[in-house]
């Protein structure tokens, strides 16, 4: 069996890493416990990288070897999986399925992309409705599911201009991506970077910071795309046209009433939905926990009387495989912490960087990390971590340089297997899409323009909101 170029670097370097690793004379000062942790820690992302092993069995095979070897307890591995993020987006999974099953997102769609009259405003139309749906359903993956079938509407109607619809298929991926961050439930990334800070730290960030924090980077940087991607994607005769799309053309191309009265369905399932994400943002005076509230709601959303999805089909919604992804890296995290490794592995920094310098160099490592490591979760799960600890010793808020991280992360543009969503816009058999030819063109202009905006929020918008850029 032969191996890849990618493969074989990667082993080269764990097998590297391990050896020098485990001679004792070896980075004095290092405990057994740290040593141990860094090994596990090595493997995982090498295999990560260089290796087609589902990620979620590596997370977990890296989880079990730390508790074994002792490093942390049966307790801290599987306490993860009660972890309240992880209920927080179980349930939150359930409520997207009652969402979904009502068929509100092709109602939501004709009300604005109805109202179009050019190609810009049918551009930031769909943009904000993209952005809205990270209220609604957690994790792109699956705002990306749900967004397709408009697409596919969209398509169909726009058949006859080529250059608009492979714009659209560019546009709505981008917008999934960037706008992520505008939730705490937009991605499991979000909720590693929670965990970790919470762990390491003790700062906690909920529903409502999150929201306050990551909303105005998400619309700021998901109409940047937006207006880039219609820029590098059609010509200036594509742009002028006129467009007019009405809810009969939209409804040809969908199984469920987009106009019309509502059914009742539909008005318990948009009041259920507006009445917890008003819970989410009013934690801070009622006090309940976000995923207390999301529980309740997606026991309504399943219950017989009350509910439009059975509870047992909203489960098969769930993706269980990111959740004990998610559990195994916290896991991960908490032994990075614990057993001093993290710290050992920033302690070589310059601790007179300045925290403009600190943030840049997070944010650009962040911006890049997608075209070695795939996973969202994993890029966040191997970096969060580090940033951190790092951040302590150059005196860094470290909430500021984790959501900076974070925030960066979420640019995956640059080739159709960087993220699920691309993936997903890129293969639709009888629908003009984007090539990676357009990706790359749209990457080389998207890509620094990003990071500076997430540089730009966390040193002059953040500390406004109460997140100061040094401690």
């Amino acid at each position: 069996m032969t191996l890849n170029l990618r493969t074989a670097t990667a082993l080269c370097f764990a097998l590297s890493m391990c050896a020098l690793l485990a001679v004792p004379t070896n980075f004095p000062g290092l405990g057994g416990d740290a040593r141990v942790t860094l090994v596990v820690f090595v493997l995982a992302t090498c295999a990560w990288i260089g290796t087609s092993i589902d990620d979620t069995y590596i997370a977990l095979g890296a989880g079990l070897a730390l508790t074994v070897t002792g490093v942390i307890s049966s307790d801290t591995l599987f306490g993860t999986l009660g972890d309240d993020t992880v209920w927080l987006l179980i349930c939150a999974f359930v409520l997207a399925a009652a969402v979904s099953r009502t068929g509100l997102a092709g109602r939501a769609a004709v009300f604005l992309v109805s109202g179009a009259r050019t190609v810009r405003q049918l551009v930031h139309l769909t943009t904000a409705a993209l952005v809205v749906t990270a209220f609604a359903v957690p994790a792109t993956s699956g705002r990306a599911a749900l967004a397709l079938p408009v697409f596919l509407a969209l398509a169909k109607v726009l058949a006859d201009r080529k250059r608009l619809v492979v714009m659209l298929a560019l546009l709505f991926p981008t917008v999934i991506l960037l706008s992520a961050v505008a939730t705490l439930i937009g991605a499991g990334a979000h909720l590693i970077t929670v965990s970790v800070l919470w762990e390491t730290t003790g700062q906690h960030i909920g529903f409502t910071q999150w929201l306050l924090l990551g909303l105005p980077l998400a619309v700021a940087s998901s109409h940047l795309a937006a207006e880039l991607v219609l820029l590098t994607t059609t010509r200036r005769a594509d742009r002028t046209g006129p467009v007019h799309i009405t809810p009969e053309q939209i409804q040809r191309h969908s199984e469920q009433p987009v106009t019309g009265p509502w059914s009742q369905a539909e008005k318990r399932c948009v009041l259920l939905l507006a009445t917890v994400i008003a819970l989410w943002c009013g934690e801070p005076l009622h006090r309940v926990p976000p995923a207390l509230v999301a529980l309740i709601g997606a026991v309504i959303a399943a219950s017989p009387a009350l509910g439009t999805v059975r509870l047992k089909d909203a489960l098969k919604t769930v993706p269980w495989s990111l959740l004990l992804f998610m559990a195994a890296t916290m896991a991960m995290g908490v032994a990075l912490a614990d057993s001093g490794a993290a710290t050992w592995l920033v302690s070589g920094l310059p601790a007179d960087a300045s925290p403009m310098v600190f943030l840049a160099t997070v944010i650009t490592v962040s911006t890049l990390a997608h075209l070695v490591l795939q996973s969202r979760s994993a890029r966040s799960s191997v970096l969060v971590p580090l940033v951190v600890a790092a951040s302590v010793g150059v005196g860094v808020n470290p909430v500021a340089a984790a959501l900076a991280s974070t925030a960066a992360a979420g640019f995956c543009h640059t080739l159709p297997a960087s993220a699920k969503p691309v993936t997903l816009f890129a293969q639709l058999p009888g629908t003009p899409t984007y090539t990676p030819r357009d990706l790359l063109r749209l990457s080389a202009v998207l890509a620094p323009l990003t990071a500076a905006l997430v540089l730009f929020f966390a040193v002059a918008v953040w500390p406004l909101l109460g997140v100061s850029v040094t401690r």
